[in-house]
């Protein structure tokens, strides 16, 4: 039997209500210097973008998010550059698409043809 594959996206933000209203202000009004283009090209100013909450629907694959602090909580991986998407395994996680790669994608359509690129 195939197990799903499991995806864990690491955004370059700290979790904490104080934090999102912090990341909130900074996408407003200094976009062009936030530091998470995961958090910037999947997420409006308030929720997450309809097309990337319908598009990970489609993914034949378990899907987890975390916050830069919380990876280190729940993994102690903090010697990785940020944003990433980890694939995980029974030997822990494996950076699947480097924060480089994240980070080169103009726009959402982008960041979904790398995605659906790598899963096949």
């Amino acid at each position: 039997m195939v197990t799903r594959p499991v995806l864990v996206f690491v955004y370059n933000a700290d979790s904490g209500l104080f934090n999102t209203l912090t990341d909130i202000a900074h996408k407003v009004f200094s976009p062009q210097t936030y530091q998470c283009n995961l958090c910037a090209i999947t997420y409006g100013n308030f929720a997450i973008r309809k097309e990337w909450q319908a598009f990970l629907e489609t993914l034949d694959a378990d899907l987890e998010f975390l916050h830069r602090d919380e990876l280190q909580d729940k993994y102690a991986v903090g010697d990785v550059e940020l944003p990433v998407i980890f694939k995980k395994s029974e030997d822990g996680l494996q950076v699947w698409i480097r924060a480089e790669e994240i980070n080169a994608c103009a726009d959402l359509a982008g960041l979904q043809q790398l995605i659906s690129d790598k899963l096949v």
